[in-house]
Order: C-alpha cells, then sequence, then structure tokens
C-alpha cells in the first residue's frame, strides 16, 4: 500500500513539474499571437483606404468612438500594453449601423497611430486580421 502512495505521490509531483501538463486555458493564456497574413494597402477596400488616410492625418473621424482603446482580447495581433491599440471604424455601405469593418493602428515605435506604421485590417468585427502593408 505504501508503495502504491508514494508511486502516486511521485506521479502528482512530476505532473507539477511538467510545463507541457498545463491546461489549454493555462498555455494560451500567454501565448504570442499567432503570425499574420498581410494585405498591401493598394488592395485594401477603398472605404479602408479612407479611413488609413484619416488615421494618419488625425482625423476628422465620421463616427464617435474611432479612436477607442482596442484591448486585444482574443490576443490576435502582437501582445502590448493597455492602450497600445486604437480602433478605427471602416464605412460598410449596406450596413445600418457601424458594420464589422475596422482598421486596429498601434502606437508602434513612435508611439503615435499617425507615424507608426502599425495598422490592422478586420472585415469580420475582430474574428481575424491582416497586418497592412504600405
Amino acid at each position: 500500500m505504501i508503495g502504491k502512495v508514494q508511486s502516486a505521490l511521485g506521479l502528482i509531483l512530476l505532473l507539477l513539474a511538467c510545463p507541457h501538463a498545463r491546461s489549454d486555458a493555462q498555455t494560451h493564456a500567454h501565448a504570442p499571437a499567432p503570425s499574420l497574413q498581410q494585405v498591401p494597402a493598394a488592395e485594401l477596400p477603398p472605404d479602408a483606404r479612407i479611413t488609413l488616410t484619416l488615421i494618419k492625418r488625425g482625423g476628422p473621424f465620421p463616427y464617435r468612438r474611432d479612436g477607442a482603446i482596442f484591448g486585444n482580447h482574443e490576443r490576435l495581433l502582437p501582445v502590448k500594453p493597455r492602450a497600445h491599440y486604437f480602433e478605427y471604424t471602416v464605412r460598410t455601405p449596406e450596413a445600418r449601423d457601424r458594420g464589422a469593418r475596422r482598421i486596429v493602428a498601434g502606437r508602434g515605435t513612435t508611439g503615435d497611430v499617425r507615424t507608426s506604421g502599425e495598422y490592422y485590417y478586420t472585415a469580420d468585427h475582430y474574428r481575424s486580421f491582416r497586418k497592412i502593408q504600405e
């Protein structure tokens, strides 16, 4: 009986010490963002190119929520400190509201979304992103 208890305790200690034995939730909580597909700015929809130009000019923006902090809760973009990313609406002609399309701008190395060169496009309301190549 003592041998079985010792074996069980040994197995428990081994599992606790092994980083690969963590749950998926623990493993992915701090996982880096996956590599993103890229899209040339010239291939963006016309309304997205307009939004990108407005971001670089600092506005004026047509939607009240433009420039709001984007939390990156899904961690689809590279993990950065809070208030690194900001979201901007890309007009969707057939939508009755803001629609699903956005550009998310990061502060980049300049600290300013107007000049950062760090821009991401989503056509499906944050389910996927493509990094905009300029």
